[in-house]
């Protein structure tokens, strides 16, 4: 039986020491002058009392060197490291005649050594071609040491100073890549957090857009269609009410039929998941003779003309080719005026191409919704997304009325 394995927690030591350092970092940015006090503060402390103590006999080549140059190359070394990460190259500079000074008197004191964590600060903070002169600077008092006051042979003066060099030189370039690296894994983590929250805007305005074209196709053309409806039956009650009773009935159909639409709509907005079929169905090409017969009922002649054989479109081209049927009859139940007719002409290619006509006889002026409704524009964004085009305008004289014209074009595999 697989079993889903929990990831395990660090070792608590291993957890205590990484906040230990994380905090000592934490308060290192938010004060660094008192950082560095401290650890200045403590190498100047080690060299006074190297001097006070005479500790510096023990590893010096020359006991004769006078004890005021002692203290004063002491200091000198301890003393520049409160600038050690702001300037480091200054005062490896700064140091570098009191190292020589050192070397050539054969006072060799260990505070000589504090040069390390210049070198260190430099491959951490500085460019690293300087390495290139700072290890030579570094090592050249070492080699004055070994050659005017010899201990043993030369190897053993050199060697363990250039390999105390290039460690501390390494130790920072090593600190250097992962404090780059963890920035670079920072960044892009921001990157992809704000690019997560851009695609986020971006898919809830397109889902918006989409609702918003839905909304107005099932609103507008039901309720333009209800209005005529209501219309005609007003005027049929007093000569004849079978009529009007059919009216009522066509008003009730077609009621029943938007709420229906609405509320498949509107469950994609709901939180909990719907089942596909709940929240998928939407009008194709079949029902395109329910939606002509509404119109028709609501008082305006329609006539359908198809050329070709209906070949099987994508669910997406033939909801598109719908609602821009029912756009264009729903403008024309609008605005054409009294005694309009339309004509609906659908042209199929073999190839999959559609190229949708609907025309009316109507007083052919622009729709009240072509400047800053969703009618039109609602059209040619769903025209768009599929490669089409969209035509709408008044039809040419000497005709009159509106023509709407689409083409969508054969569907190019992916």
């Amino acid at each position: 039986m697989d079993t889903v394995q929990e990831e395990q927690p660090g070792e608590p030591l291993t957890q205590y020491v990484q906040r230990v350092i994380a905090r000592m970092r934490a308060f290192d940015r938010r004060h660094p002058l008192l950082w560095d006090l401290h650890l200045t503060g403590f190498w100047l402390t080690a060299a006074v009392i190297d001097y006070a103590g005479d500790g510096w006999r023990n590893v010096t080549r020359n006991s004769a060197t006078p004890a005021w140059l002692v203290l004063t190359l002491e200091l000198g070394f301890a003393v520049p490291l409160l600038w050690r990460r702001t300037h480091p190259r200054t005062i490896l500079l700064a140091t570098a005649p009191l190292a020589l000074t050192n070397a050539w008197t054969g006072a060799t004191l260990q505070a000589a050594l504090l040069q390390l964590l210049v070198i260190h600060h430099i491959a951490l903070r500085r460019p690293l071609r300087t390495l290139l002169w700072a290890i030579p600077l570094c090592l050249t008092p070492v080699i004055v040491t070994a050659l005017r006051h010899p201990r043993g042979s030369a190897d053993d003066d050199i060697v363990p100073q250039l390999l105390s060099l290039l460690l501390a030189a390494v130790l920072g370039i090593a600190l250097r890549t992962r404090r780059d690296y963890t920035a670079a894994l920072e960044d892009r983590a921001r990157r992809l957090e704000t690019e997560r929250d851009q695609q986020a805007r971006l898919a809830t305005a397109a889902e918006r857009a989409r609702i918003a074209r839905e909304m107005h196709d099932i609103i507008g053309h039901n309720l333009s269609v209800i209005t005529g409806l209501a219309d005609g039956g007003r005027y049929a009650a007093s000569k004849s009410p079978a009529r009007a009773a059919q009216a009522l009935d066509a008003i009730a159909t077609t009621s029943r039929q938007a709420l229906t639409e609405l509320r498949r709509l509107l469950d994609v907005l709901r939180d909990e998941d719907p089942p596909a079929a709940t929240r998928t169905p939407q009008p194709t090409l079949t029902d395109l003779d329910h939606l002509i017969e509404g119109v028709r009922r609501a008082g305006l002649p329609v006539h359908t003309t198809i050329h070709g054989t209906p070949p099987v479109l994508p669910p997406g081209r033939q909801l598109t080719v719908y609602r821009v049927i029912q756009e264009a009859l729903t403008n024309t139940l609008k605005h054409a005026g009294p005694n309009a007719t339309a004509d609906i002409t659908l042209s199929y290619d073999e190839k999959g191409a559609v190229t949708v006509t609907v025309t009316d006889t109507g007083c052919g002026g622009t729709p009240a919704d072509a400047g800053s409704g969703r009618g039109l524009p609602g059209m040619r964004e769903r025209t768009a997304l599929y490669g089409g085009t969209l035509e709408a305008g008044p039809r040419p004289h000497p005709g009159r009325g509106w023509r709407v014209r689409l083409h969508l074009p054969e569907e190019v595999p992916q």
